[in-house]
C-alpha cells in the first residue's frame, strides 16, 4: 500500500470523470504556490476537484504532507478534508456583513494558520467589515473569499483561477494580496491558472497539463525550460535573486543568483530582499568566447543543453549557467543562421549575454526608505563589486 510522503503534495488520478479523460500524476513540495497551467478544457479544474474530493475517481491517490486523503481503500469526503476551495466566482451570503461572513468561518476551527485580526490586516478588509457582500466590487469580493477560506484553517488552499473574471486593472489590485499570502503564510496553495504572466509573478512550482495529461511538473524555472514551454513565442525563465547592494554611480541594482551576480538598472532596493526576475529568451544572445569589451553588463559561462526549432528562421536554446552553483536554466532565442555560423551544438560550452532581466512585479515595496543608512548601503555595494 502506498504511503504519503511528509512535506509533499502527491497526486495520481486516472479515469474519465464527466467524460473528461484524466491522467494526472505529480509530486511537489507542500509549501509555497503550485500553479496548474494549461489551455482551456485540459482538465485543470477537474484535477482540482479531485484533490478537493468534490469529484471521485476510484483507485486514485491523494496525499498531502504525509496524510492520505485518498487511496485504494480510503476516500475522505470534502467536508473531512482540511482544504479550502476558492472559486472563480465567490459564493458569498448576501444577508451577512463582511465581518459576520468572516466570523462564520472563524468560529468553526481553532486558529492554526491565521486568526481573524490577521486576515483583516493581511487582506485590508477593515474598511469593508460593516458592508454587505452584495455591495462589494469584484476585487473586494475576491479578498473576502480569500479571507473566509483562510479562516477555515485549511492545510491546503485551492484557488481555481480566481482572477479570470476580473479585468486587467482589477487583477493588478488582487495580485499583491496573493503575493502577500505567499510571503507571510506557511500554507501550501494550488493555483489553477491559464495566464503564464500571473504564474511567473508568484508561483514556486508548476504543473503543466494538456488534454487531461500532466506533461511536466517541478520548480517554476525548471519547467519553464521544458520544451513544452521553451518553444513558446514568449518563452522566458524566472529566477529568484537576492538584492546584494547598489551601484549609485551608475544607478544599478546588484543582485545575486546562486553565486552569480547580475546588474540591473533601477532605484536602490533593500539589501537582502528577494527579487524575482524574468529573463526572456529573446533577450539572451550567445557568443563562443568571453567578450573582451561589450555593452552587456551580464555575461555568464553556460552550456547548451538542448536546441529546439522555433520557426523557419529561429531556434530556442536551453542553457545551464556554469557560474557559481551551476545548473540555473536559461533560454536563448537566436537565428538559425547564427546557430550555423557559430557552429553550435548540444553540450557545447558558450557564453550567454543577457540584455535585460526585468522584475516580474513592481518593486515599490522593496525600495530603500529614507531611514535606511546610506553609508551601510554604499559599503555593501563596494563589497559586492569586489567579489
Amino acid at each position: 500500500m502506498r504511503e504519503a510522503k511528509p512535506g509533499y503534495i502527491e497526486v495520481a488520478f486516472n479515469g474519465a470523470p464527466a467524460s473528461i479523460p484524466l491522467d494526472a500524476r505529480f509530486s511537489v513540495p507542500a509549501k509555497g504556490v503550485t500553479a496548474i497551467f494549461g489551455p482551456p478544457g485540459c482538465g485543470k479544474t477537474t484535477l482540482a476537484r479531485c484533490i478537493a474530493g468534490v469529484q471521485r475517481l476510484p483507485g486514485g491517490f491523494c496525499g498531502i504532507d504525509g496524510e492520505i486523503w485518498q487511496d485504494e481503500t480510503t476516500f475522505r469526503p470534502p467536508h473531512l478534508r482540511p482544504v479550502a476551495y476558492v472559486f472563480q466566482r465567490p459564493i458569498l451570503f448576501s444577508h451577512l456583513s463582511v465581518k459576520r461572513t468572516l466570523l462564520y468561518n472563524a468560529s468553526k476551527s481553532t486558529s492554526t494558520v491565521i486568526d481573524f485580526d490577521g486576515v483583516v490586516q493581511l487582506l485590508d478588509l477593515a474598511p469593508l467589515l460593516d458592508r454587505s457582500p452584495s455591495h462589494l466590487s469584484g476585487v473586494e469580493r475576491q479578498r473576502l473569499a480569500l479571507g473566509s477560506a483562510l479562516l477555515a484553517q485549511p492545510r491546503l488552499l485551492l484557488l481555481d483561477d480566481p482572477l479570470i473574471v476580473l479585468d486587467r486593472a482589477a487583477k493588478r489590485e488582487v495580485l499583491p494580496f496573493l503575493e502577500r499570502m505567499r510571503e507571510e503564510l506557511t500554507l501550501p496553495m494550488i493555483y489553477v491558472c491559464h495566464d503564464m504572466a500571473d504564474i511567473e509573478r508568484f508561483a514556486d512550482y508548476l504543473v503543466m497539463m494538456k488534454d487531461g495529461i500532466v506533461t511536466a511538473s517541478g520548480p517554476l524555472h525548471v519547467v519553464q525550460s521544458n520544451p513544452a514551454l521553451a518553444a513558446r513565442g514568449e518563452a522566458a525563465v524566472c529566477v529568484d535573486t537576492v538584492v546584494g547592494g547598489y551601484d549609485g554611480r551608475y544607478g544599478l541594482v546588484i543582485v545575486r543568483l546562486r553565486g552569480a551576480r547580475l546588474l540591473i538598472p533601477g532605484p536602490p532596493l533593500k539589501p537582502g530582499a528577494q527579487l524575482r526576475l524574468r529573463i526572456a529568451a529573446a533577450d539572451v544572445s550567445i557568443v563562443r568566447e568571453a567578450p573582451r569589451a561589450s555593452s552587456f553588463l551580464n555575461v555568464f559561462p553556460a552550456r547548451i543543453k538542448a536546441s529546439l526549432p522555433f520557426d523557419e528562421a529561429e531556434i530556442t536554446l536551453v542553457l545551464a549557467l556554469e557560474t557559481g552553483r551551476s545548473g540555473v536554466p536559461l533560454l536563448a532565442r537566436i537565428t538559425r543562421r547564427s546557430f550555423d555560423a557559430l557552429r553550435l551544438s548540444n553540450g557545447m560550452d558558450v557564453f550567454a549575454e543577457v540584455a535585460r532581466a526585468l522584475p516580474v512585479s513592481p518593486p515599490e515595496r522593496l525600495l530603500i526608505t529614507p531611514a535606511t543608512p546610506v553609508g551601510g548601503l554604499s559599503q555593501l555595494s563596494a563589497d559586492t563589486r569586489s567579489e
